[in-house]
């Protein structure tokens, strides 16, 4: 399974680990973005569209969570990167079959 906002929540949870900040608000950024990843994946792998949004909805309040981190943080790339993976997740979200 491999699509678009799944590869770029992992490319930034990367990205995350690189980066060299100070706990605890590292370790709740690894958490953070590990769970966007984690609650894509899961949701891909249900069969109802109802289970699928769930988990989709768990991803974007991850995804929200980043989104403060990167910004108390002062990280101007990341925070580019994960609005744009705020919109494919939303759009996860919505999706209808």
């Amino acid at each position: 399974m491999s699509f678009k906002a799944l590869d770029l929540a992992v490319e930034l949870y990367q990205e995350c680990e690189k980066l060299k900040i100070k706990n605890p608000v590292k370790d709740q950024l690894l958490r953070a973005s590990l769970s966007i990843a984690l609650n894509i994946t899961e949701g891909s792998g249900r069969n109802s569209l109802k289970d699928q949004k769930r988990f989709y909805s768990i991803a974007m309040g991850s995804t929200r969570e980043v989104q403060c981190l990167v910004k108390i943080i002062k990280n101007k790339e990341l925070e580019r990167q994960y609005d744009h993976l705020g919109a494919l997740v939303y759009g996860l979200c919505r999706m209808r079959r």
